[in-house]
């Protein structure tokens, strides 16, 4: 079955939002080999509205490696506003998103990666749909900005499955909700 793997950079005090202004003086190797080996997992990218609209706004015109990759992959994209997608290879999910994504589980293939798109991460964990959460926790105190979880969120015991600490601080932590099973071996 495949795995609904959200992966985030994520600052201590909570904040995912704009992480290309905080998260670049982390990035090494190490942190490098953690996110290509979550790419590589993967077959297809699963996008909330925000997230779908700022990356179909700059990665149609890129080019290289990477905006092959993003270009060339598969992506859901959960919205309840907008009617159609004109990203290459962009599918909207209709209806109840969460049993759509339980449908797609089911099916063939390798990974379903979320990044970004932190309501619709919120909604499957509340959903218990989400089978991992990848984070990357910089040793930063941002201030300000977008939180993976905010005030009033419901309660949802998460599991450490996997943890490793890197040389710059960087903590990459693998979640599961109680009760799943543990993340395949890296």
């Amino acid at each position: 079955m495949r795995k609904i793997i959200a992966s985030l950079f994520v600052s201590l005090d909570g904040v995912i939002e704009a992480p290309e202004t905080w998260h670049f003086p982390y990035f090494n190797d190490e942190m490098g080999q953690i996110v290509g080996a979550q790419m590589a997992r993967r077959d297809t990218m699963l996008l909330g509205r925000r997230t779908y609209e700022e990356f179909a706004k700059y990665w149609p015109d890129q080019t290289g490696d990477i905006a092959d990759e993003m270009n060339g992959t598969p992506k859901l994209v959960a919205s309840t506003t907008l009617d159609t997608v004109e990203w290459a290879n962009s599918s909207l999910i209709e209806g109840d998103v969460a049993a759509e994504l339980t449908r797609v589980k089911r099916g063939p293939g390798r990974d379903i990666s979320i990044v970004g798109s932190a309501t619709l991460v919120r909604s499957l964990l509340g959903a218990g749909v989400l089978d991992e959460l990848h984070l990357l926790v910089h040793p930063i105190v941002v201030g300000q900005g977008q939180r993976l979880f905010v005030d009033g969120s419901d309660s949802i015991p998460l599991r450490l499955a996997v943890s490793t600490a890197l040389s710059t601080g960087v903590l990459s932590l693998t979640y599961t909700q109680v009760g799943r099973k543990r993340p395949r071996k890296r």
